[in-house]
């Protein structure tokens, strides 16, 4: 049976499946995104030394390797002009490796993890696992390189406990996150059997060198295999930051090709329409802002970090900018500045509509959400959504409104955070999906397409309506 999804639709949602499967970890969303920048000729900087920001052209900089900022100046810029910001974050719920990681018990080698985020941690049992990330090794001369690392097959595993020893598990199931969701990774009698030759003895001028503290802390079966990918030797590790990650591929699914089945939908599926959006928007000898994305790390556990939301991360490359270019007039700038804060949105479920407040029920398909919170969870007033609904229906994108429910709890997003720290006019808008936290979410197809044209519409013309606009202190 042919799908009705036409090739327009599949094409972008097949690019964020792309995009997402190379990208199971921040450090890797962080590479991925530099790639395409770099392939749309935007000049990388380097925060320890001094920039030369000129009008007309397009940069990007990365902090911790899992935070990326990049913009383009408007050829007609002027001191005091402002940002047109899409932020967005490229952490998800996972399970992390500890910095200890060895276990071992009755017979089994198993893998010590944390619970990073709010993830819907029963999804994650029965599973085929792997690990990826970033290890920081010593290269050339003793030198700190920092390199990635996925390993692309499965190799661990969280099984479920049979039904018959736990005969209440379909009434009610709440794993211990501490003892219960451990990993497997081999057995002892298998390891023992099999046991690797380390890259040390391979080496026979190496024989005398030891593993490093650092490779002692986790089963040298997974050091190796990480190693194998990292490309070096397991005396040459100094540290690791790796989480585990779904092996099985994101992918196009329902019968009529309408879904987008995939892992880190929050927040990948905005940091790449935002990504794109910013590369394919045109006109910038016209545009008198500077357009700008802000994809942040660790969103899922409040942002309170160097590279995070609640970092003065934005505040510094802004400054810097205008400095440069426009006079180091920056609380004008932020003055003239409007953000769109993208994170995923709650589609309503057809098996729990009641969750959903009777008028605010968003559906696949049926354009961006966006949020609203009277209690400042979300960052969008009357006026910031009036820009963004012009903008819309100049696209011919709809619209579709949220807010939750009196008696449920709210989530929040980057928007409140830089919001309240920058001054700035936010909206907080998303695409509506189901499955949120879960290890495989869901969202429709036309989405995908639906947001990149949001998003490059927003880039080429916000400027010049906030301009025309004539909104008292907006």
């Amino acid at each position: 049976m042919q799908g009705i999804a036409s090739d327009s639709i599949l094409a972008p949602a097949k690019r964020l499946i792309s995009f997402i499967n190379a990208s199971p970890s921040p450090f890797h969303v962080a590479e991925e995104s530099c790639k395409l920048l770099r392939a749309a000729g935007f000049v990388e900087l380097d925060e320890k030394i001094k920039w030369n920001i000129t009008k007309g052209k397009k940069y990007f900089l990365t902090r911790n390797k899992s935070s990326v900022i990049a913009f383009s100046v408007g050829e007609k810029y002027e001191a005091g002009n402002g940002f047109s910001i899409i932020g967005a974050h490229t952490d998800s719920p996972c399970l992390k490796l500890k910095p200890i990681s060895k276990r071992e018990k009755t017979g089994y080698l198993s893998v010590g993890v944390e619970c990073y985020g709010g993830g819907i941690w029963n999804t994650w049992f029965d599973r085929d696992l792997t690990v990826a990330g970033r290890v920081i090794v010593k290269g050339t001369g003793g030198r700190l390189e920092h390199r990635l690392v996925h390993i692309n097959r499965p190799i661990l595993r969280v099984p479920h406990l049979c039904i018959h020893l736990q005969r209440g598990m379909n009434d009610s199931f709440g794993a211990n996150k501490e003892t219960e969701i451990v990993p497997f990774l081999a057995t002892k009698v298998q390891d023992e059997l099999c046991k690797p030759v380390t890259r040390e003895a391979e080496d026979p001028e190496a024989q005398d060198t030891k593993v490093t503290q650092a490779a002692d802390k986790h089963h040298m079966l997974l050091v190796e295999l990480i190693c194998e990918e990292a490309k070096c030797k397991p005396s040459d590790l100094v540290d690791m930051e790796l989480v585990l990650a779904d092996t099985q591929p994101a992918a196009i699914g329902g019968a009529l090709n309408e879904f987008v089945y995939a892992p880190r939908l929050d927040n990948l599926f905005n940091t790449f329409c935002a990504l794109e959006a910013l590369i394919a928007s045109e006109k910038l000898g016209d545009e008198k802002n500077v357009r700008m994305i802000s994809l942040f790390d660790n969103e899922e556990v409040g942002s309170a970090s160097a590279q995070g939301a609640s970092s003065k991360l934005s505040e510094l490359v802004m400054q810097r900018i205008t400095k440069d270019i426009g006079e180091g007039n920056f609380e004008q700038a932020i003055a003239n500045s409007y953000l769109l804060s993208a994170d995923q949105a709650h589609a309503v479920h057809p098996n729990y509509s009641d969750k959903h407040e009777d008028q605010h029920r968003p559906k696949l398909h049926g354009g961006p959400v966006v949020k609203i919170n009277s209690n400042q969870k979300y960052a969008t007033t009357s006026i910031t959504a009036s820009f963004l609904r012009v903008l819309a229906e100049r696209c011919g994108v709809p619209l579709q409104d949220f807010v939750v429910r009196n008696d449920s709890p709210c989530g929040s997003t980057i928007g409140p955070i830089l919001s309240q720290k920058l001054g700035i006019r936010t909206l907080d808008i998303g695409g509506p999906m189901l499955a949120m936290h879960s290890i495989r979410e869901m969202c429709g197809t036309t989405s995908v397409s639906q947001s990149l044209l949001l998003f490059k519409t927003f880039f080429e013309g916000f400027s010049a309506l906030d301009e025309s606009s004539k909104i008292e202190g907006n």
